[in-house]
């Protein structure tokens, strides 16, 4: 596995001109450092990364998950070119052109990669495909303490179009939104892992926290190291915030989730913490209205909140002292501009005036009108604290 220090010197962000870095990895890491400083006291951080961070900010920056797909014309007709979606999620040139698309139409405060929670799989030694109907289809399951061992240490090489098109997205942005990365959390990797795809019901993966602690702990545990590392990866590569998606840890009765997630997303954040501290990081848990409090408890510096929780309610249940994600209806954005415009600034009242990241509560959904994005993103520009 390659070391923090070379993984720097293959995909940090371009740096500034009179930067000259030497070809020795530990000499790289330290002139990164010093120009990674000297650049961030003469270029503030994006909106976003501020906002994230809990700073003062002039108003709430927005993004949207799910903002490059299907919903955008420039999108499907990419996509009849290039029909396999591990091709545009894995080619780095097609990345980085389908994560500019909604940077281009509606420049949000956040261009988050176009990638997808299974990309790194392959690299820690399980395969998968994505059906175009029935979604990802792993080659095999995974549910013997053998089969656990056999996995082994994220590699590098096998998501280096990862950390090129993070880097080529940097550079193109150039700090005028804030450039996010993602990873998925053990909790929802090992559902599909253990599934053998998408599930509606979980059996497999729910019987073994009772059948199979030990080899569920196990697994869980390889994933939380290979995911920090991945962040890790992301960040040196460009990526200045990262969100974890846990999106079936809100199939899990809290008590659960106390065992078998939260404490492998807590030992991400402290892993990353450790190496890159004022790297914001984000928790979104689709379904997770029972476990707001518990999800801060994790330490990350933002929560992302669902549709279905009142922002009021979640500002009151976890204080000041952390920042919000959220949490607009995406089904609003079929609606009128008016409508679109109430449920928007009902949510920035309720959120208050910072530590706010305006989002929807969920990814934008297929079919969405492009001008009921539109209108969202001019809204969030309109709103000053």
């Amino acid at each position: 596995m390659k070391t923090i220090s070379s993984r720097v010197a293959h995909h940090s962000p371009a740096l500034p001109n009179s930067t000259v870095l030497t070809r020795y990895s530990k000499r790289i890491v330290v002139t990164y450092a010093v120009a990674a400083q000297a650049e961030k006291v003469a270029i503030q951080d994006p909106l976003m990364v501020r906002a994230a961070r809990g700073e003062d900010v002039e108003r709430p920056p927005c993004w949207m998950m799910r903002q490059a797909g299907r919903y955008q014309k420039s999108y499907r007709e990419l996509a009849k070119r290039h029909p396999s979606f591990r091709e545009r999620s894995e080619t780095t040139e097609l990345i980085v052109e389908i994560s500019l698309q909604p940077w281009q139409s509606f420049r949000p405060d956040g261009v988050i990669l176009f990638s997808d929670i299974l990309t790194p799989l392959p690299g820690i030694g399980v395969q998968f495909e994505i059906d175009d109907v029935k979604g990802p289809i792993l080659d095999q399951t995974v549910r013997s303490m053998e089969q656990v061992k056999q996995l082994h240490a994220l590699d590098f090489s096998k998501v280096d179009f990862v950390g090129k098109a993070l880097t080529q997205l940097r550079q193109e942005v150039n700090n005028q939104a804030a450039i996010l990365g993602f990873v998925g959390s053990p909790w929802t990797l090992a559902t599909y892992i253990i599934e053998g795809g998408s599930s509606s019901l979980y059996k497999n993966i729910k019987s073994m926290c009772y059948s199979a602690p030990e080899l569920l702990d196990a697994l869980l545990s390889h994933l939380s190291d290979q995911m920090a590392a991945y962040i890790k990866y992301q960040i040196e590569s460009g990526a200045q915030c990262v969100q974890i998606f846990d999106s079936w840890g809100g199939q899990l009765p809290p008590r659960e989730w106390d065992r078998w997630s939260g404490p492998y997303i807590k030992r991400i954040v402290q892993s990353v913490k450790a190496a890159y501290p004022n790297v914001p990081l984000t928790l979104y848990a689709n379904g997770s209205g029972g476990l707001l409090e518990r999800i801060k408890s994790t330490g990350v510096d933002v929560v992302g909140i669902d549709w279905t929780v009142d922002m009021a309610d979640a500002r009151s249940r976890l204080g000041h002292d952390v920042s919000l994600q959220g949490n607009v209806d995406p089904t609003i954005l079929f609606a009128s501009h008016d409508a679109i415009e109430i449920a928007v600034r009902d949510t920035v009242a309720k959120a208050g005036n910072k530590k706010h990241i305006l989002n929807l509560g969920h990814g934008v959904l297929v079919g969405t009108p492009e001008e009921g994005v539109a209108h969202m993103f001019e809204l969030s520009k309109q709103i000053l604290y």
